[in-house]
C-alpha cells in the first residue's frame, strides 16, 4: 500500500508539472530516458543479460520515426508505431545472434552489432549522416490533438510512459517474469525444470528492444531532431549508468536514475554558475563542460559505495525494519 501511495503521489506531481513552473520540454526528455532505462532494466535487472548495444534500438526507432513523419508524411501515431516496430524487428534479429552467448560474450556481441548499425546510420542517405534529421514536425495526433503545443504533447508522453510502466510491472509480476528471474538467478536449474531458457531470453530481449524503441520515437517527437549520438556506444553506457545509479532490478530505480543523470547533464552548467557566484571560484563556471567527468565520478561512487543503487539501498534497509 505504501508503494502504491508513493506512485500515486509521483503521478499527481507529474500531472501538475505544467502548472507549477517546471519546463515541460525538460520533463518530457526525462520521461523518454526514464522509459529507455526501464526497458534496459527489464533485460539486465530481471533477466541478467548485459547489453552494451541498447542505443541501437533508440537510434533505429528515432531515425525511422523522423523519416516517416518528415519525408513520408506519416501522422505522429503511425510514425511512432513504425519506429517501435523497426526497433522490435531489429531486436529480434540481434537477439537471435546474441542469446547464443552468455556473460561478457553476450555483451560484446551486442556492442559489435550496435557499432555496425551505427556505421550504417552514418553512411545511409536517409539519416543525413552527421547532420542528422532536423526539424521533424510533431503534427496532429489522430488528426485532432495538435502536438505542436508542449502542454498537449507533455500529457501524451506522460500517458504513454504510465501505460508502459504498468506493462513492465505486469510483465515482472507475471509467470513469464518469474521465469526470467529464475533464469537470472540459476539458469541451469531453470533448464532442469523444463524451461526453454533461450526462448525466454529472446522474448525478453525483443520486449526490451521494442520499449526502448518507443522511447526513441517519443524523443524525436519531443525534441524535433535525431542525431548519431542516440545510436553511439556512449548512449548505451549512459543507460547502464542510469540503471545502476537508480537501482538495478527495481521498478522505480531506473526512473530515478534517468531523472538524476539527465538533470545533471542539462543543469550542471547552471549549478556551476550558482556555485561560482556564491564561492567566488571561477572554475565552477566550466563545470557544465565537465558533465562526462562528473557522471564518471558518480559511476565510480555507485560501484564502490552503494552497488544496489539508490532505490536498491533504500529497499535493503527498509525491508528488515518491516520484518
Amino acid at each position: 500500500m505504501q508503494r502504491k501511495a508513493l506512485y500515486g503521489l509521483l503521478l499527481l506531481l507529474l500531472i501538475a508539472v505544467p502548472f507549477i513552473g517546471i519546463y515541460p520540454l525538460f520533463v518530457m526528455k526525462v520521461l523518454c530516458f526514464a522509459l529507455f532505462a526501464a526497458a534496459f532494466n527489464l533485460l539486465i535487472g530481471y533477466t541478467g543479460l548485459l547489453s552494451f548495444g541498447h542505443a541501437m534500438f533508440l537510434g533505429m526507432a528515432g531515425y525511422t520515426t523522423g523519416y516517416a513523419i518528415q519525408t513520408l508524411g506519416y501522422s505522429p501515431e503511425l510514425g511512432v508505431l513504425a519506429g517501435t516496430a523497426a526497433a522490435t524487428v531489429l531486436g529480434l534479429v540481434v537477439g537471435l545472434f546474441a542469446i547464443r552467448r552468455q556473460g561478457i560474450y553476450f555483451a560484446m556481441v551486442t556492442l559489435a552489432l550496435a557499432q555496425m548499425v551505427y556505421f550504417v546510420f552514418l553512411q545511409a542517405p536517409f539519416t543525413h549522416g552527421e547532420d542528422g534529421l532536423q526539424g521533424v514536425p510533431r503534427g496532429k495526433l489522430f488528426g485532432v490533438l495538435d502536438l505542436s503545443s508542449d502542454f498537449t504533447l507533455y500529457y501524451v508522453v506522460l500517458a504513454v510512459m504510465v501505460l508502459m510502466f504498468l506493462l513492465i510491472v505486469r510483465i515482472v509480476h507475471s509467470p513469464f517474469g518469474q521465469v526470467l528471474v529464475a533464469i537470472k538467478e540459476n539458469g541451469p536449474r531453470a533448464v532442469s525444470l523444463g524451461y526453454d531458457t533461450d526462448r525466454f531470453k529472446l522474448l525478453a530481449f525483443v520486449l526490451s528492444a521494442g520499449i526502448a524503441g518507443l522511447a526513441g520515437s517519443l524523443k524525436v517527437l519531443v525534441l524535433g531532431f535525431e542525431t548519431l549520438s542516440d545510436a553511439y556506444w556512449t548512449m548505451s553506457g549512459l543507460v547502464i549508468l542510469m540503471t545502476l545509479v537508480g537501482g538495478m532490478g527495481t521498478l522505480f530505480g531506473p526512473l530515478l536514475g534517468a531523472a538524476l543523470i539527465v538533470a545533471l547533464e542539462d543543469r550542471l552548467g547552471d549549478i556551476g554558475g550558482a556555485l561560482a557566484s556564491v564561492t567566488g571560484v571561477q572554475w565552477f563556471n566550466s563545470l557544465g563542460e565537465s558533465a562526462t567527468i562528473v557522471t564518471g565520478l558518480i559511476f565510480i561512487a555507485c560501484v564502490l559505495a552503494f552497488r544496489r543503487g539508490i532505490v536498491g539501498e533504500i529497499v535493503a534497509r527498509v525491508r528488515p525494519l518491516r520484518a
